[in-house]
């Protein structure tokens, strides 16, 4: 069982880089128990991403509400390509809360990833999606949303 507190900012671990998951614990009970307390952490919170550090766990591990899956684990995720063309879009995040704001974003990504059983997927996202990816592909690498507003609001499109 894992303490799934979300962390919020400005806790120092939020800030910390993930480190990439080895192939010998996909598809372990421990991996997978953390990729469904995780989903259940994003669950509670409302959201539609998490990432494993804003539960204080520093491994490359994100959890998206797809529309066709639901919340699915994704390991070791990687933005492989970016549309030149951007997007502006108002986010919030879990671990920022009650703060939104305005945030540029490549309007198509293309994500390599793996699932919970180490299965290679190859995601092709855009617009909205293509934003919660890299929103939660960032807090892989210690940043978070706030470090890239334009400007801030006071609603909510999206808490990832």
């Amino acid at each position: 069982m894992f303490c799934m507190t979300v962390l919020t900012n400005p806790n120092p671990e939020l800030r910390k880089k993930s480190l990439l998951v080895d192939e010998a614990r996909f598809g372990t009970e421990e991996l997978v128990a953390f990729g469904e307390e995780l989903k259940g952490a994003m669950k509670e919170d409302n959201g539609i991403g998490i990432a494993s550090p804003q539960v204080g766990v520093h491994d490359r591990i994100i959890v998206v509400d797809l529309d066709d899956t639901g919340p699915t684990v994704f390991v070791n995720p990687k933005i492989v390509s970016r549309s030149l063309s951007k997007i502006s879009f108002e986010e919030g995040c879990l671990s920022v809360p009650g703060i939104y704001g305005m945030v540029e974003r490549h309007k198509k990504v293309k994500v390599k990833a793996r699932t919970i059983d180490g299965l290679p997927v190859t995601l092709e996202l855009k617009n909205i999606m293509a934003v919660v990816f890299q929103h939660e592909i960032d807090h892989l690498d210690g940043i978070l949303f706030i470090d890239k507003v334009t400007s801030f609001t006071h609603g909510g499109d999206v808490v990832v």
